[in-house]
């Protein structure tokens, strides 16, 4: 069992930045972060392996959006820069294995609501 954390949601307006920690009970598993908005399903948005460089993200965050880890500290970052209102769902991050698809991960967060106005 692995318990994960999701932190550093809020509102903010079209151009912003905001860092979101994934905080887990164990570092020996990939990280995704997924994204779900209002009536619509969860989508990926960025994965990093557990071990080495190996990162992943969706087409529309590459270049805004970096995923990082410290795995001393069995936390998983998600810098977004340059939020735009589409960028509005609810955050989660989820351990497994390396992959972009949703039924690679086996563990979940509760998620962290991210805003952005424009």
């Amino acid at each position: 069992q692995v318990q994960l954390r999701e932190s550093g949601g809020g509102l903010v307006q079209t151009g912003d930045s905001l860092r979101l920690s994934c905080a887990a009970s164990s570092s020996q598993y990939a990280i995704g972060w997924f994204r779900q908005a209002p009536g619509k399903e969860r989508e990926f948005v960025a994965a990093i392996a557990w071990i080495g460089s190996g990162t992943s993200y969706r087409d529309s965050v590459k270049g805004r959006f970096t995923v990082s880890r410290d795995n001393t500290k069995k936390m998983v970052f998600l810098q977004m820069n340059d939020l735009k209102p589409e960028d509005t769902a609810v955050y989660y991050c989820g351990a497994g294995r390396y992959t972009n698809s949703l039924e690679g991960y086996k563990y979940w967060g509760q998620g962290t609501q991210v805003t952005v106005s424009s």
